[in-house]
Protein backbone atom coordinates (compact mmCIF):
# COMPACT_ATOMS: atom_id res chain seq x y z
CA UNK A 1 0.00 0.00 0.00
CA UNK A 2 1.44 3.21 -1.03
CA UNK A 3 1.43 6.58 1.33
CA UNK A 4 -2.35 7.27 2.19
CA UNK A 5 -1.38 11.31 2.96
CA UNK A 6 1.13 13.60 2.19
CA UNK A 7 3.77 14.25 4.52
CA UNK A 8 5.30 17.64 5.24
CA UNK A 9 7.88 18.75 6.75
CA UNK A 10 8.47 22.84 6.66
CA UNK A 11 11.78 22.56 7.31
CA UNK A 12 11.98 21.11 3.62
CA UNK A 13 13.46 23.53 0.83
CA UNK A 14 10.04 22.36 -1.33
CA UNK A 15 7.83 22.74 1.70
CA UNK A 16 6.29 26.33 0.75
CA UNK A 17 5.35 25.07 -2.84
CA UNK A 18 3.65 21.77 -1.30
CA UNK A 19 2.01 23.66 0.88
CA UNK A 20 0.55 26.40 -1.33
CA UNK A 21 -1.05 23.53 -2.56
CA UNK A 22 -2.88 23.31 0.26
CA UNK A 23 -4.46 26.60 -0.51
CA UNK A 24 -5.96 26.11 -3.69
CA UNK A 25 -9.62 24.70 -3.16
CA UNK A 26 -11.04 22.82 -6.68
CA UNK A 27 -11.87 24.78 -9.23
CA UNK A 28 -14.71 26.39 -9.30
CA UNK A 29 -15.47 27.59 -12.59
CA UNK A 30 -17.12 25.27 -14.95
CA UNK A 31 -18.66 26.91 -18.13
CA UNK A 32 -20.43 24.17 -19.32
CA UNK A 33 -22.80 23.83 -15.97
CA UNK A 34 -23.00 27.77 -15.27
CA UNK A 35 -24.84 27.21 -18.43
CA UNK A 36 -27.08 24.87 -17.95
CA UNK A 37 -27.96 25.98 -14.67
CA UNK A 38 -28.72 29.44 -16.02
CA UNK A 39 -31.24 27.65 -18.75
CA UNK A 40 -33.19 26.03 -15.79
CA UNK A 41 -33.67 29.36 -14.30
CA UNK A 42 -34.64 31.23 -16.93
CA UNK A 43 -37.13 28.51 -17.81
CA UNK A 44 -38.15 28.22 -14.42
CA UNK A 45 -38.97 32.33 -13.92
CA UNK A 46 -40.36 32.00 -17.74
CA UNK A 47 -42.99 29.21 -17.25
CA UNK A 48 -43.38 28.66 -13.19
CA UNK A 49 -45.14 25.64 -11.84
CA UNK A 50 -45.00 24.10 -15.72
CA UNK A 51 -41.30 24.32 -15.97
CA UNK A 52 -41.08 23.18 -12.08
CA UNK A 53 -43.25 19.91 -13.11
CA UNK A 54 -41.18 19.42 -15.88
CA UNK A 55 -37.66 19.42 -14.32
CA UNK A 56 -38.90 17.39 -11.25
CA UNK A 57 -40.15 14.72 -13.63
CA UNK A 58 -36.99 14.37 -15.46
CA UNK A 59 -34.83 14.98 -13.07
CA UNK A 60 -36.34 13.29 -10.17
CA UNK A 61 -37.68 9.88 -11.13
CA UNK A 62 -41.31 11.18 -10.55
CA UNK A 63 -44.70 11.55 -12.59
CA UNK A 64 -46.65 14.64 -10.76
CA UNK A 65 -49.53 16.08 -12.46
CA UNK A 66 -50.21 18.77 -10.10
CA UNK A 67 -48.01 21.47 -8.74
CA UNK A 68 -49.84 21.22 -5.48
CA UNK A 69 -48.17 17.79 -4.75
CA UNK A 70 -45.26 19.84 -4.55
CA UNK A 71 -46.42 20.89 -0.86
CA UNK A 72 -45.95 18.71 1.80
CA UNK A 73 -48.97 19.26 4.40
CA UNK A 74 -48.65 20.34 8.08
CA UNK A 75 -50.24 17.09 9.30
CA UNK A 76 -47.32 15.02 6.93
CA UNK A 77 -44.76 17.21 9.81
CA UNK A 78 -46.38 16.06 12.70
CA UNK A 79 -46.96 13.06 11.91
CA UNK A 80 -43.16 12.02 10.69
CA UNK A 81 -42.54 13.49 13.71
CA UNK A 82 -44.40 11.33 16.09
CA UNK A 83 -43.57 8.20 13.78
CA UNK A 84 -39.52 8.46 13.90
CA UNK A 85 -37.53 6.50 16.22
CA UNK A 86 -37.91 7.87 20.14
CA UNK A 87 -34.20 7.91 20.25
CA UNK A 88 -33.76 9.44 17.23
CA UNK A 89 -36.79 12.63 18.36
CA UNK A 90 -35.00 12.75 21.44
CA UNK A 91 -31.24 13.22 20.01
CA UNK A 92 -33.39 15.73 17.66
CA UNK A 93 -34.81 18.03 20.29
CA UNK A 94 -31.62 17.62 22.36
CA UNK A 95 -30.02 19.41 19.63
CA UNK A 96 -32.70 21.57 18.69
CA UNK A 97 -32.80 22.78 22.19
CA UNK A 98 -28.90 23.68 22.08
CA UNK A 99 -28.79 25.34 18.66
CA UNK A 100 -31.81 27.80 19.56
CA UNK A 101 -29.93 28.53 22.96
CA UNK A 102 -26.89 29.34 21.53
CA UNK A 103 -28.94 31.74 18.90
CA UNK A 104 -30.95 33.54 20.70
CA UNK A 105 -27.66 35.23 22.22
CA UNK A 106 -27.19 36.35 18.71
CA UNK A 107 -30.16 38.31 19.01
CA UNK A 108 -29.40 42.07 17.61
CA UNK A 109 -31.19 45.18 19.13
CA UNK A 110 -32.38 48.64 17.50
CA UNK A 111 -30.58 51.32 19.48
CA UNK A 112 -30.65 55.49 18.89
CA UNK A 113 -28.84 58.01 20.72
CA UNK A 114 -29.24 62.01 20.62
CA UNK A 115 -26.35 63.86 19.87
CA UNK A 116 -25.13 67.37 21.14
CA UNK A 117 -26.75 69.06 17.98
CA UNK A 118 -29.84 67.42 19.20
CA UNK A 119 -30.33 64.54 16.35
CA UNK A 120 -31.08 61.26 16.55
CA UNK A 121 -29.20 58.89 14.86
CA UNK A 122 -29.76 55.14 15.71
CA UNK A 123 -29.95 51.72 13.88
CA UNK A 124 -33.07 49.54 13.42
CA UNK A 125 -33.03 46.49 13.06
CA UNK A 126 -35.79 43.99 11.78
CA UNK A 127 -36.46 40.31 10.60
CA UNK A 128 -36.29 39.21 7.21
CA UNK A 129 -40.00 38.07 5.62
CA UNK A 130 -39.55 35.26 4.32
CA UNK A 131 -36.48 32.82 3.85
CA UNK A 132 -35.99 30.07 1.79
CA UNK A 133 -34.32 26.90 3.21
CA UNK A 134 -32.48 24.32 0.71
CA UNK A 135 -32.04 20.82 1.76
CA UNK A 136 -30.54 17.86 0.27
CA UNK A 137 -32.96 14.65 -0.40
CA UNK A 138 -32.56 11.39 -1.77
CA UNK A 139 -29.48 9.58 -0.66
CA UNK A 140 -27.99 11.93 1.47
CA UNK A 141 -29.98 12.94 4.52
CA UNK A 142 -29.42 15.66 6.62
CA UNK A 143 -31.99 16.68 9.46
CA UNK A 144 -28.72 18.65 11.50
CA UNK A 145 -28.94 20.90 8.26
CA UNK A 146 -32.65 21.58 8.64
CA UNK A 147 -31.67 22.76 12.26
CA UNK A 148 -28.96 24.83 11.78
CA UNK A 149 -30.62 26.58 8.99
CA UNK A 150 -34.43 27.16 10.56
CA UNK A 151 -33.77 27.77 14.24
CA UNK A 152 -31.43 31.10 13.38
CA UNK A 153 -33.80 32.09 11.28
CA UNK A 154 -37.19 31.71 13.66
CA UNK A 155 -34.71 32.85 16.72
CA UNK A 156 -34.63 36.48 14.20
CA UNK A 157 -37.85 36.70 13.68
CA UNK A 158 -38.41 35.40 10.28
CA UNK A 159 -41.87 35.13 9.13
CA UNK A 160 -42.13 32.53 7.07
CA UNK A 161 -39.28 29.89 6.41
CA UNK A 162 -40.25 27.53 2.91
CA UNK A 163 -37.96 24.67 2.82
CA UNK A 164 -37.38 22.72 -0.36
CA UNK A 165 -36.60 19.36 -0.46
CA UNK A 166 -35.54 16.97 -3.52
CA UNK A 167 -37.86 13.81 -3.37
CA UNK A 168 -36.60 11.55 -6.17
CA UNK A 169 -38.45 8.90 -6.83
CA UNK A 170 -40.78 9.86 -3.97
CA UNK A 171 -38.68 9.25 -1.50
CA UNK A 172 -38.20 11.73 1.41
CA UNK A 173 -36.58 11.62 4.68
CA UNK A 174 -38.93 11.08 7.79
CA UNK A 175 -36.27 12.15 10.13
CA UNK A 176 -35.84 15.48 8.15
CA UNK A 177 -39.51 16.08 7.85
CA UNK A 178 -39.70 15.42 11.88
CA UNK A 179 -36.77 18.07 11.86
CA UNK A 180 -38.49 21.03 10.04
CA UNK A 181 -40.89 20.34 12.02
CA UNK A 182 -38.97 20.64 15.46
CA UNK A 183 -37.00 23.85 13.86
CA UNK A 184 -40.64 25.58 13.25
CA UNK A 185 -40.23 25.21 8.88
CA UNK A 186 -43.43 26.76 7.95
CA UNK A 187 -43.78 24.98 4.52
CA UNK A 188 -41.83 22.24 2.47
CA UNK A 189 -41.77 21.65 -0.44
CA UNK A 190 -40.73 18.33 -2.67
CA UNK A 191 -38.84 19.74 -5.21
CA UNK A 192 -35.04 20.33 -5.55
CA UNK A 193 -32.04 21.28 -7.90
CA UNK A 194 -31.39 24.31 -9.51
CA UNK A 195 -35.10 24.11 -10.69
CA UNK A 196 -35.87 25.25 -6.87
CA UNK A 197 -33.02 27.62 -6.35
CA UNK A 198 -35.10 29.48 -9.44
CA UNK A 199 -38.16 28.94 -7.74
CA UNK A 200 -37.27 30.37 -5.01
CA UNK A 201 -35.56 33.28 -6.30
CA UNK A 202 -38.67 34.14 -8.77
CA UNK A 203 -41.83 32.84 -6.95
CA UNK A 204 -43.96 30.51 -9.22
CA UNK A 205 -48.08 30.25 -8.11
CA UNK A 206 -47.04 27.49 -6.04
CA UNK A 207 -43.62 28.09 -4.59
CA UNK A 208 -43.38 32.00 -2.92
CA UNK A 209 -40.51 34.41 -3.70
CA UNK A 210 -38.21 34.42 -0.82
CA UNK A 211 -35.48 37.46 0.57
CA UNK A 212 -32.67 34.79 1.25
CA UNK A 213 -31.30 31.65 0.33
CA UNK A 214 -29.64 29.28 2.92
CA UNK A 215 -28.96 25.46 2.62
CA UNK A 216 -26.02 23.26 1.22
CA UNK A 217 -26.64 21.69 -2.19
CA UNK A 218 -24.54 19.56 -4.72
CA UNK A 219 -22.94 21.88 -7.27
CA UNK A 220 -26.00 22.35 -9.54
CA UNK A 221 -27.71 23.90 -6.14
CA UNK A 222 -24.32 26.03 -5.21
CA UNK A 223 -24.13 27.34 -9.13
CA UNK A 224 -27.82 28.37 -8.68
CA UNK A 225 -27.56 30.19 -5.62
CA UNK A 226 -24.15 32.04 -7.12
CA UNK A 227 -26.50 33.41 -10.32
CA UNK A 228 -29.24 34.69 -8.61
CA UNK A 229 -27.87 36.62 -5.70
CA UNK A 230 -28.66 40.10 -5.79
CA UNK A 231 -31.93 39.36 -7.11
CA UNK A 232 -31.85 37.67 -3.45
CA UNK A 233 -29.38 36.91 -0.89
CA UNK A 234 -27.75 33.57 -0.25
CA UNK A 235 -25.61 31.87 2.50
CA UNK A 236 -22.54 31.68 0.91
CA UNK A 237 -21.54 29.39 -2.02
CA UNK A 238 -19.58 26.56 0.14
CA UNK A 239 -16.79 24.35 -0.81
CA UNK A 240 -15.54 20.99 -0.12
CA UNK A 241 -15.01 20.57 3.70
CA UNK A 242 -12.15 21.54 5.41
CA UNK A 243 -10.70 20.26 9.08
CA UNK A 244 -7.48 21.33 10.22
CA UNK A 245 -5.72 19.76 13.90
CA UNK A 246 -2.90 21.54 15.48
CA UNK A 247 -2.02 18.69 17.82
CA UNK A 248 0.72 19.02 20.57
CA UNK A 249 0.99 15.14 21.03
CA UNK A 250 -1.40 15.16 23.93
CA UNK A 251 -4.88 13.68 22.40
CA UNK A 252 -4.80 10.03 21.76
CA UNK A 253 -3.44 9.63 18.05
CA UNK A 254 -6.49 7.42 17.20
CA UNK A 255 -9.01 10.18 17.97
CA UNK A 256 -7.12 12.50 15.88
CA UNK A 257 -7.17 10.10 12.98
CA UNK A 258 -10.74 9.52 13.24
CA UNK A 259 -11.13 13.19 13.19
CA UNK A 260 -9.40 13.87 10.12
CA UNK A 261 -11.87 11.06 8.75
CA UNK A 262 -15.05 12.59 10.10
CA UNK A 263 -14.63 15.35 7.28
CA UNK A 264 -12.54 13.17 4.92
CA UNK A 265 -16.26 10.86 4.39
CA UNK A 266 -17.99 14.29 2.90
CA UNK A 267 -16.37 13.53 -0.46
CA UNK A 268 -13.17 13.21 -2.12
CA UNK A 269 -12.30 16.93 -2.20
CA UNK A 270 -12.49 17.53 1.43
CA UNK A 271 -9.75 18.62 2.90
CA UNK A 272 -8.31 16.76 5.79
CA UNK A 273 -4.68 18.21 7.44
CA UNK A 274 -2.49 18.08 10.92
CA UNK A 275 -0.10 20.08 11.89
CA UNK A 276 2.38 19.02 14.95
CA UNK A 277 5.45 19.71 16.13
CA UNK A 278 5.95 15.98 17.50
CA UNK A 279 7.52 13.95 15.14
CA UNK A 280 6.66 10.72 16.51
CA UNK A 281 2.92 11.85 17.17
CA UNK A 282 2.51 12.37 13.16
CA UNK A 283 4.09 9.10 12.83
CA UNK A 284 2.12 7.66 15.37
CA UNK A 285 -1.43 9.20 14.12
CA UNK A 286 -0.18 8.00 10.19
CA UNK A 287 -0.46 4.70 11.58
CA UNK A 288 -3.73 5.14 12.95
CA UNK A 289 -5.20 6.02 9.67
CA UNK A 290 -3.51 2.94 8.15
CA UNK A 291 -4.96 0.65 10.89
CA UNK A 292 -8.20 2.34 11.16
CA UNK A 293 -8.90 3.82 7.21
CA UNK A 294 -10.34 -0.34 5.66
CA UNK A 295 -12.27 -0.40 8.55
CA UNK A 296 -14.59 2.57 7.76
CA UNK A 297 -17.86 2.15 5.17
CA UNK A 298 -16.79 4.73 3.06
CA UNK A 299 -13.08 4.19 2.96
CA UNK A 300 -13.01 4.66 -0.77
CA UNK A 301 -14.12 8.30 -0.39
CA UNK A 302 -11.70 8.94 2.50
CA UNK A 303 -8.28 7.46 0.88
CA UNK A 304 -9.49 9.53 -2.01
CA UNK A 305 -10.27 12.90 0.21
CA UNK A 306 -6.71 11.82 2.10
CA UNK A 307 -4.85 11.25 -1.41
CA UNK A 308 -6.03 14.65 -3.09
CA UNK A 309 -6.13 17.14 -0.23
CA UNK A 310 -4.83 15.49 3.23
CA UNK A 311 -1.48 16.61 5.05
CA UNK A 312 -0.07 15.72 7.79
CA UNK A 313 2.95 18.52 8.46
CA UNK A 314 5.91 18.70 10.99
CA UNK A 315 6.54 22.05 12.02
CA UNK A 316 9.24 23.14 14.69
CA UNK A 317 6.77 24.31 17.25
CA UNK A 318 2.61 25.66 18.05
CA UNK A 319 3.46 29.03 17.33
CA UNK A 320 4.45 27.70 13.81
CA UNK A 321 1.34 25.57 13.50
CA UNK A 322 -1.06 28.57 14.54
CA UNK A 323 0.94 30.77 11.74
CA UNK A 324 0.30 28.34 8.91
CA UNK A 325 -3.35 27.41 10.19
CA UNK A 326 -4.06 31.87 9.89
CA UNK A 327 -2.58 31.00 6.20
CA UNK A 328 -4.80 28.23 5.70
CA UNK A 329 -8.46 30.17 7.19
CA UNK A 330 -10.45 26.68 7.82
CA UNK A 331 -13.22 25.99 8.00
CA UNK A 332 -13.08 23.35 11.19
CA UNK A 333 -9.84 24.14 13.02
CA UNK A 334 -9.41 21.48 15.99
CA UNK A 335 -7.06 22.52 19.13
CA UNK A 336 -6.22 19.15 20.07
CA UNK A 337 -3.38 20.44 22.47
CA UNK A 338 -3.32 20.30 26.37
CA UNK A 339 -3.45 23.88 27.16
CA UNK A 340 -5.86 25.41 23.93
CA UNK A 341 -6.41 28.87 26.21
CA UNK A 342 -2.70 29.85 25.53
CA UNK A 343 -2.90 29.00 22.25
CA UNK A 344 -5.99 30.71 21.03
CA UNK A 345 -4.87 34.34 21.08
CA UNK A 346 -2.33 33.28 18.37
CA UNK A 347 -5.09 32.12 16.00
CA UNK A 348 -6.98 34.12 13.34
CA UNK A 349 -9.23 33.43 11.12
CA UNK A 350 -11.49 30.15 11.06
CA UNK A 351 -14.89 29.06 11.27
CA UNK A 352 -15.39 27.16 14.20
CA UNK A 353 -12.46 26.76 16.39
CA UNK A 354 -12.58 23.23 18.84
CA UNK A 355 -10.97 23.46 21.73
CA UNK A 356 -9.37 20.74 23.48
CA UNK A 357 -9.04 16.75 23.76
CA UNK A 358 -12.74 16.41 24.37
CA UNK A 359 -13.98 18.68 21.46
CA UNK A 360 -14.56 16.41 18.49
CA UNK A 361 -15.91 18.52 15.06
CA UNK A 362 -18.51 15.79 14.76
CA UNK A 363 -19.85 17.35 18.42
CA UNK A 364 -20.08 20.77 16.28
CA UNK A 365 -21.87 19.05 13.30
CA UNK A 366 -24.29 18.22 15.25
CA UNK A 367 -25.55 19.50 18.84
CA UNK A 368 -22.76 21.67 20.51
CA UNK A 369 -25.31 24.76 19.40
CA UNK A 370 -23.06 26.71 17.25
CA UNK A 371 -23.89 26.83 13.90
CA UNK A 372 -22.26 24.14 11.49
CA UNK A 373 -22.79 25.86 8.57
CA UNK A 374 -19.31 27.38 8.21
CA UNK A 375 -17.25 29.70 5.35
CA UNK A 376 -14.66 27.26 3.89
CA UNK A 377 -12.05 27.74 0.87
CA UNK A 378 -10.23 30.52 2.96
CA UNK A 379 -12.97 32.75 2.71
CA UNK A 380 -12.95 32.52 7.01
CA UNK A 381 -10.39 35.46 6.50
CA UNK A 382 -13.88 37.59 5.94
CA UNK A 383 -16.80 35.50 6.42
CA UNK A 384 -18.49 33.95 9.36
CA UNK A 385 -20.36 31.04 10.55
CA UNK A 386 -24.41 31.62 9.81
CA UNK A 387 -25.89 32.89 12.61
CA UNK A 388 -29.26 34.63 13.39
CA UNK A 389 -27.37 38.26 12.21
CA UNK A 390 -27.93 36.43 8.34
CA UNK A 391 -31.80 36.60 9.17
CA UNK A 392 -31.78 40.41 10.65
CA UNK A 393 -31.89 43.79 8.38
CA UNK A 394 -30.38 46.87 9.76
CA UNK A 395 -31.43 50.30 8.61
CA UNK A 396 -30.05 53.40 9.68
CA UNK A 397 -32.32 55.96 11.90
CA UNK A 398 -31.80 59.58 11.05
CA UNK A 399 -33.58 62.29 12.61
CA UNK A 400 -31.37 65.91 12.29
CA UNK A 401 -32.92 68.83 14.06
CA UNK A 402 -32.52 72.35 13.52
CA UNK A 403 -29.39 72.74 15.02
CA UNK A 404 -28.06 69.80 12.94
CA UNK A 405 -29.34 70.93 9.73
CA UNK A 406 -27.66 74.27 10.38
CA UNK A 407 -24.30 72.54 11.75
CA UNK A 408 -24.24 69.69 8.96
CA UNK A 409 -25.63 71.67 6.16
CA UNK A 410 -22.36 73.38 5.58
CA UNK A 411 -20.22 70.54 6.08
CA UNK A 412 -22.67 68.69 3.01
CA UNK A 413 -22.89 71.25 0.74
CA UNK A 414 -19.01 71.67 0.88
CA UNK A 415 -18.79 68.47 -0.07
CA UNK A 416 -21.26 68.43 -2.70
CA UNK A 417 -19.48 71.20 -3.91
CA UNK A 418 -16.50 68.96 -4.33
CA UNK A 419 -17.93 66.48 -5.78
CA UNK A 420 -19.86 68.84 -8.43
CA UNK A 421 -23.05 67.70 -7.32
CA UNK A 422 -24.83 70.19 -7.42
CA UNK A 423 -28.22 69.69 -6.16
CA UNK A 424 -26.72 68.34 -3.18
CA UNK A 425 -25.62 71.78 -2.02
CA UNK A 426 -28.81 73.10 -2.60
CA UNK A 427 -30.71 70.49 -0.65
CA UNK A 428 -28.55 70.99 2.47
CA UNK A 429 -27.92 74.87 1.56
CA UNK A 430 -31.91 75.19 1.87
CA UNK A 431 -32.35 73.98 4.91
CA UNK A 432 -29.21 76.35 6.13
CA UNK A 433 -31.62 79.27 4.70
CA UNK A 434 -35.16 78.54 5.57
CA UNK A 435 -34.90 75.98 8.16
CA UNK A 436 -35.83 78.27 10.98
Amino acid sequence: MGQLIARLDSSDPNFDAAFARLLVSPAESDSALAETVSSIIATVADEGDAALLRFTNEFDGRALSDPANFRVSPSALVSALQAIDPEVRVALEHAAARIRDFHERQLGQSWQYRDDTGSVLGQRVSAMDRVGLYVPGGRASYPSSVLMNAIPAKVAGVSEVVMVVPAPNDDISPVVLAAAQLAGVDSVFTIGGAQAIGALAHGTATVPRVDKIVGPGNRFVAEAKRQVFGRVGIDMVAGPSEILIIADGSVKPEWVAMDLFAQAEHDEYAQAVMISPDASYLNAVAACIADLLPSLARRDIVSAALKNRGALIKVPNLDAAAAFSNRLAPEHLELAVADPQSLIEKIGPAGAIFMGAMSSESLGDYCAGPNHVLPTAGSARFASPLGVYDFQRRSSLIEISAEGARSLGEVAATLADAESLEAHGLSARLRLRDGD
